[in-house]
């Protein structure tokens, strides 16, 4: 029989496992110091009812989703009938309720996935009017993916101090991710995976067109080590007055003719250590907005001054230029907590390492 010392040990050994349930490790970039739910008990929805309660209570709550949580078919289906133009015939389409509008996240809270459990069918996320939230580790998909306006995976206003992080949205409708026009404020996006692979492409080649779209009013968005893949366009969006540090992060197509940045008027954008594999067009024509896409050495020493180091330089395999060099408005970066850089070889590892199951 074994001791008694040794069945003590043999118990405290388990303590830590019990207790490591909740957030792995912690932003970097402009949401650095978020905390969601922080040391709240962690909670474990069994059901869809459940889950939104803990969502959208105003309680601090760390949430652990342990099981595919499955919202197609639970609000109904509705019917739509009319012609996008005057000159086309009438067309009914029915579609999923439950897609349309995401579930409500309060502020304090932490949503995450158990190992590669954490799922969400038909149904997205809404970070609206809310503070100091996480989302990490969770999956994303099947939101009336043959329709444009059939659902975002996860939407972003009038919110503050929002990381999200090993997130993984496929088969969406609309957009897969997306800050509108009210302030968003400090939000750091990474090491997800965007996928935009479907059937029901506008182009018929299998390429989403509506993936990421960044339109906030002052918001400061780290965009770093995400894996976007399968797209024809909005990968991202920016514009209103978005200042987006895009670093470190894997774009890849393999054979569609569109583009990966659209950058609208007010829009800011900070490039570096990116890779572009077999992306025809980087940027969409017509830039309106300011950019500086780190493309030499020599360019690249004017970011000393305002991010305390030189940007790294984008790698390209088979891709478009992308060589813009705005540099006014990289003072926007002074005094702010600004991600770290590594070289674009590094980024090559992010399509494995990007999406849920992969912490």
């Amino acid at each position: 029989m074994f001791s008694k010392p040794f069945l003590t040990f043999a118990l405290t050994a388990l303590v830590p496992c019990a207790a490591a349930a909740g957030v792995t490790g912690s932003a970097e970039g402009f949401a650095k110091g978020v905390t969601g739910g922080g040391s709240a008990t962690p909670v474990y929805p069994t059901t869809n009812a459940e889950l939104v309660s803990y969502l959208g209570d105003s309680s601090p709550r760390v949430i652990i989703l342990t099981k595919t949580f499955d919202f197609t078919g639970t609000e109904g289906t509705n019917s739509w009938c009319d012609n996008y133009e005057a000159s086309a015939p009438d067309v009914s389409v029915s579609y999923d309720k439950a897609g349309i509008l995401g579930i409500t996240v309060g502020s304090n809270k932490s949503l995450v996935g158990s190992g590669s459990s954490g799922v969400i069918k038909g149904k997205g996320l809404r970070i609206i009017n809310a503070k100091n939230v996480i989302i990490q580790n969770v999956k994303i998909y099947n939101l009336n993916p043959r329709y444009v306006w059939g659902g975002d995976a996860i939407t972003l206003n009038n919110c503050d101090l929002v990381w999200i992080d090993h997130v993984s949205t496929s088969l969406i409708g609309r957009q897969h991710i997306v800050l509108g026009t009210d302030a968003s404020n400090r939000v750091t996006i990474s090491n997800c995976d965007i996928d935009g692979t479907t059937s029901w492409s506008p182009n018929c080649d299998t390429y989403h067109y509506w993936n990421v779209l960044f339109l906030g009013s002052q918001d400061l968005v780290t965009f770093k080590n995400n894996y976007v893949h399968h797209f024809s366009g909005r990968a991202p969006k920016v514009g209103g007055n978005t200042l987006l540090h895009a670093v470190n992060n894997y774009f890849y197509q393999s054979d569609s003719n569109g583009h990966a940045f659209e950058i609208d008027a007010g829009g800011m954008v900070l490039a570096e250590g990116n890779v572009f594999q077999n992306v025809v067009n980087v940027v969409a024509s017509g830039v309106a907005g300011q950019a500086f896409t780190s493309p030499d050495s020599t360019s690249n020493a004017a970011c000393s001054s305002y991010l305390g180091r030189s940007c790294v330089i984008n790698a390209f395999g088979s891709s478009g230029a992308f060589n813009i060099k705005n540099t006014g408005f990289l003072s926007n970066f002074s005094g702010k907590n600004v991600a770290s850089a590594s070289s674009a070889n590094d980024a090559k590892a992010v399509s494995s390492n990007a999406g849920y199951g992969k912490i």
